[in-house]
């Protein structure tokens, strides 16, 4: 397989580049816009370190809250979430994938892998396998950052 060479931008440019090159990926999803919607409230509260509550939800997700309702509404009527009372505070409620709701997120993940592995064809196995260990350090550091910026007092 012949391998294209495009030139290396200059350190600057390649870091202006990252906010465009982010919003391109998320357009370029192969899903339609429920789907993303979907997906995203599936892996956040997948991803989530403790309880998921619906404003924690719109939280994570920098939404206001009634999106976050409208979103989970609609994952609850598709059986992909049910509510369930907290395990710490009986009073609460929390967000719980079902089983189909994590059949559905898996089929997702394959379905982002097969895109991925479309995309990325002419790259070498490593630098497929470098740029997604890096892409998910990068999401990982992001929330990490995202949830200090949130509880630090401005």
């Amino acid at each position: 397989m012949s391998r294209v060479s495009f030139p290396e931008p200059s350190d600057d440019t390649a870091l202006d580049q990252i906010g465009p090159a982010l919003s391109r990926l998320r357009r370029r999803a192969p899903a339609s816009r429920k789907d993303l919607s979907r997906n995203l409230v599936l892996n956040v509260i997948t991803d989530a370190p403790g309880e998921m509550t619906v404003g924690s939800l719109a939280a994570e997700m920098g939404v206001a809250q009634p999106v976050a309702s409208r979103t989970v509404a609609a994952c609850i009527e598709d059986g992909l979430l049910r509510r369930a009372a907290s395990q710490s505070d009986g009073r609460r409620t929390v967000l719980e994938l079902t089983e189909h709701g994590e059949a559905v997120r898996d089929r997702f993940a394959a379905e982002q892998r097969k895109a991925f592995l479309e995309i990325t064809a002419a790259w070498s196995p490593e630098e497929q396998l470098q740029f997604a260990r890096l892409l998910a350090r990068y999401g990982a550091d992001a929330t990490a950052w995202s949830r200090r910026q949130a509880t630090s007092p401005e």
